[in-house]
C-alpha cells in the first residue's frame, strides 16, 4: 500500500528541493595532527587491550539493503552498448569465471558450460543474473558468495558474522537493515555459520522523498498516485536510533576481507572501540568537574573541537553541554582515488567543527576546490559510536542531526527529468552534532566490492 503524503509534508519537500543545494564551507582537511590521530603501534596494542578488557554489550550496525545488480552492471552495459571499458571488464570476468566463490555452487556440467563459453553471452549472463538460473541480479549483495574459506563458500552476511565474534566480545548482536523479502535466506545463512543475536529492520516507505518534475508538479504515476523514492542512507537514522547498546560498530555489508586477510581489520575494530571507550573515560572526568583548562587538555590529546567551539565555552554547564553528546571515532584511510566521504574543518555560522563531507555538498568554486584537493584521508566507514551520554542515558540522535545538510538529487524516470531529496546521510549531516575522533586505520581494512571484479583483488583472495 503507497504512504499518503499530507500537504504539508508536499509543499515543504517542494521548498527544499527547488532551493539551491545546500553547501557547505570548507575551512580546511583534516590531516594528522590536524584533527586526525596516528597512533603509535605502542598506543594501538593500548587502546586494543582496553577493549578486550571490557566487557560492555556492543551491536553491530550495518546497512545491507543494496541489490547485487550493480556488481554485474558491466555485464548489461555490455549488451546494451559495448564500449572498450566493458568489453576488457567482460573479458576478464569470463576469463576468471572458476576464481569466483560462488563457481562452486554450479553444478558441474554448467562450469564446463561456462569455462568453454559453449553458449552464447547472453545466455550466460541470464543463467547468472536472471531468477531462472542463479538470480544474482535480483539479490541483496550480501547473499552473493564472495570468498572461499576450505570447505565453505560465505556471503557478506555469514561474513560479517564471523569477523565480529573474532573480536572477543563476551556479548555482541548483530542488527542488519535490509529487504524483508529476503529475511528469511538471510536468518538461514547466518544460522548455518554460527549462532549469534541478529534482528533485522526495513527502511520505512515513510521516509521515501516525493519525486517532482521539473516544472514543480508533483510526478505521478498511471493510477494517480505519487512517485516517492528512496531518501537515502540519512533514512537510517531512526533505525540506529532503535539501539540500545552502548557501543556501536557501524560499517557497510561489502566492506569485506577474505578470512585469511582479515586479521588487520579485526585489530583496527578493536583500537577504535578501545579509542572510544577510554575517550568517554576521559571526557566523564572533565563532565564531573568541567574547567575550561580541563576541556583544552582532553582536546589536545583528542583533537576533537575546534578552538571557536572552545572559546564559546564560558560555563561549567556549556562545557558539560558540549561533552554530553553522542560520540563517534571514525577510522581514516589515505586518501587512494576511492570515492566517499572526507574530512574537513568546516565554517558553520561562524563555528568551525569537523565533519565528514561528500563531494555534492561542497561548491564547485575555485578556493572550495583547492581545499577539497588537499585532503589525505577518507571516511571508509569504519565507525566505533555510541548514542549514550557521559551519563549512561540513551540520547535520541535525532537531536544531533543538522536538517539542513539534506541534498538535492537529479534523475530520471521514464525519460523525465526528476528531483528529490535525500535526508541529511548518516555519518553526514545525520551525526553533525556527535563528539568526533578521526583515527588513521590501514587501507587493508578497506576492500569493498562494488563490482564483481573487485573479488579478483588481493584483500579477497585466498
Amino acid at each position: 500500500m503507497k504512504y499518503q503524503f499530507t500537504d504539508e509534508e508536499i509543499h515543504d519537500q517542494k521548498l527544499k528541493v527547488f532551493s539551491e543545494n545546500p553547501e557547505l564551507e570548507l575551512i580546511a582537511p583534516c590531516k594528522i595532527s590536524e584533527g586526525i590521530l596516528r597512533l603509535t603501534s605502542t598506543e594501538k596494542d593500548k587502546y586494543s587491550e582496553i577493549y578486550r578488557k571490557h566487557q560492555t554489550p556492543i551491536s553491530f550496525f550495518i546497512p545491507a539493503s543494496g541489490s547485487g545488480s550493480r556488481m554485474f552492471q558491466f555485464l548489461y552495459d555490455f549488451l546494451d552498448e559495448p564500449n572498450d571499458e566493458n568489453r576488457s571488464q567482460v573479458e576478464r570476468f569470463l576469463n576468471s569465471i572458476s576464481d569466483f566463490a560462488f563457481f562452486k555452487q554450479i553444478p558441474s556440467e554448467m562450469q564446463t558450460v561456462l569455462q568453454n563459453q559453449s553458449i552464447s553471452f547472453e545466455e550466460i549472463v541470464a543463467y547468472l543474473l536472471d531468477q531462472d538460473g542463479l538470480n544474482f541480479g535480483h539479490l541483496p549483495k550480501g547473499l552473493i558468495p564472495f570468498h572461499n574459506n576450505e570447505t565453505d563458500i560465505l556471503n557478506p552476511f555469514q561474513e560479517q558474522v564471523i569477523h565480529g565474534t573474532e573480536l572477543g566480545n563476551t556479548e555482541l548482536s548483530f542488527h542488519f537493515t535490509i529487504q524483508l523479502a529476503y529475511e528469511n535466506e538471510i536468518q538461514h545463512a547466518i544460522q548455518s555459520i554460527k549462532t549469534s543475536k541478529t534482528t533485522f529492520s526495513e527502511q520505512s516507505i515513510e521516509t521515501n522523498s516525493i519525486a517532482f518534475k521539473e516544472d514543480g508538479e508533483v510526478c505521478l504515476n498511471s493510477e494517480n498516485e505519487i512517485i516517492s523514492r528512496p531518501s537515502g542512507h540519512g533514512a537510517l537514522l531512526s533505525h540506529l536510533n532503535q539501539i540500545e547498546k552502548e557501543i556501536v560498530f557501524i560499517k557497510n555489508i561489502d566492506n569485506v576481507q577474505h578470512p585469511k586477510n582479515s586479521t588487520e581489520a579485526s585489530y583496527s575494530w578493536q583500537v577504535l572501540g578501545g579509542v572510544l571507550l577510554k575517550f568517554k573515560e576521559d571526557a566523564s572526568k572533565v563532565f564531573l568537574n568541567p574547567t575550561k583548562e580541563s576541556l583544552i587538555e582532553l582536546n589536545d590529546n583528542y583533537q576533537l573541537f575546534s578552538n571557536s567551539q572552545i572559546e564559546k565555552c564560558k560555563t561549567s554547564e556549556e562545557i558539560r553541554t558540549l561533552l554530553n553528546r553522542p560520540t563517534r571515532v571514525c577510522g581514516m584511510v589515505k586518501n587512494i582515488g576511492q570515492p566517499g566521504g572526507g574530512p574537513f574543518w568546516i565554517n558553520d555560522n561562524g563555528i568551525v567543527s569537523k565533519q565528514i563531507v561528500e563531494k555534492s555538498q561542497i561548491s564547485n568554486n575555485v578556493e572550495q576546490n583547492k581545499i577539497l584537493i588537499q585532503s589525505t584521508h577518507f571516511n571508509p566507514v569504519l565507525i566505533a559510536a555510541s548514542p549514550f551520554s557521559l551519563e549512561g542515558k540513551k540520547l535520541e540522535l535525532n537531536e544531533f542531526c543538522d536538517d539542513k545538510k539534506y541534498f538535492i538529487v537529479h534523475k530520471k524516470h521514464h525519460g523525465q527529468k526528476i528531483r528529490f531529496i535525500e535526508l541529511p546521510g548518516l555519518w553526514n549531516g545525520g551525526m553533525a552534532n556527535w563528539n568526533t575522533i578521526f583515527v588513521e586505520v590501514p587501507n587493508a581494512t578497506f576492500s569493498p566490492v562494488k563490482t564483481v571484479l573487485d573479488l579478483l583483488d588481493e584483500a579477497h583472495v585466498d
